[in-house]
């Protein structure tokens, strides 16, 4: 059962994971720390010289959405593939966090959120002394691009229920689709162990623009000719849509906060969420802020992501 009063979180301790860029190919080490009430998520990169090397982690701040989501900021410091860590920080329920990162990608560990949801519960949740404050649906938004399409609607509760469709001319996908709602515990059991993945026919040309580099078996369900390609085969028949959950997850917390509402989409990817988003924020009159306290004023969720 919920608690009457959500509360903001962040963790106890430090935790600290490494590994490579599914598209870099780059090492890079990540340590997790807690922040105070109000900071939001923010990267640091610690390896670049630059006049600011904190990277809010806000849809304003998505500069790429090509087989990942990319954040920059103003003095052009940029860390990719976020979204699976933004994925479990969500899940679990994190509001404030720094993250510091030597790298320029966010490590892909087994191309899902598994292992950050074990780092985080490695490291410990802890509550916070402020109500946490969330995004209420109050209009109907869309985004439509050709087949695909996304939107976000009003919803009877504090929580983010997703709805997903996906199809592919593959025999091993098919047509797939889910619905969940993002209730404690739901992410970590039913979503987050689903992997990335991709088809062995494209790795030639992701490779000659500078993607997949660091792309295996051991990161990625590969599909060739209507089979998988892993030893291991599939965590779950519907992995695949299960994965496409887990974007759109942390893709909606670029937002700022978490979301009461209902988020349909048929054939999502990150172009397609980081558009919704955008168009939300854009649109004050579709949302209000709303704490346990109460409904608030209209912010600058922007603030929401400053340290």
């Amino acid at each position: 059962m919920l608690s009457d009063v959500q509360m903001q979180q962040t963790i106890e301790r430090p935790a600290v994971c490494a590994g490579i860029g599914v598209h870099s190919g780059e090492k890079a080490r990540l340590v997790l720390k807690p922040a105070p009430v109000g900071t939001g998520v923010v990267f640091r990169r610690t390896d670049v010289e630059a006049s600011s090397t904190l990277i809010p982690a806000h849809a304003e701040s998505v500069s790429d959405t090509r087989l990942g989501t990319t954040l920059t900021n103003e003095a052009g410091v940029s860390v990719a593939v976020v979204e699976h860590l933004m994925a479990a920080l969500a899940g679990m329920g994190i509001d404030n966090l720094l993250i510091e990162i030597d790298g320029p990608e966010v490590p892909i560990m087994d191309g899902s959120s598994a292992v950050f949801c074990e780092l985080l519960l490695q490291a410990g949740l802890k509550v916070q002394s402020a109500p946490r404050k969330r995004i209420r649906m109050l209009e109907r938004i869309e985004i439509v691009d050709g087949p695909k399409r996304a939107s976000l609607s009003p919803s009877p509760d504090t929580l983010l229920t997703l709805r997903a469709r996906i199809e592919y001319d593959d025999d091993v996908i098919g047509v797939q689709q889910m619905a969940v709602r993002l209730a404690p515990g739901m992410f970590a059991r039913d979503l987050a162990f689903a992997r990335t993945y991709g088809f062995a026919r494209d790795v030639d040309m992701l490779r000659a623009i500078g993607l997949a580099r660091g792309g295996s078996l051991d990161n990625a369900v590969v599909l060739d000719n209507g089979a998988v390609m892993n030893p291991e085969g599939l965590r779950a028949e519907d992995e695949f849509v299960r994965h496409k959950m887990l974007d759109a997850v942390g893709d909606l917390m670029l937002a700022g906060a978490p979301i009461a509402g209902n988020y349909d989409a048929v054939q999502p990817g990150h172009a397609l969420n980081n558009a919704l988003v955008r168009k939300l924020l854009a649109t004050p009159s579709v949302w209000c802020w709303e704490s346990d306290a109460g409904t608030l004023r209209q912010p600058d969720l922007r603030a929401s992501a400053a340290v």
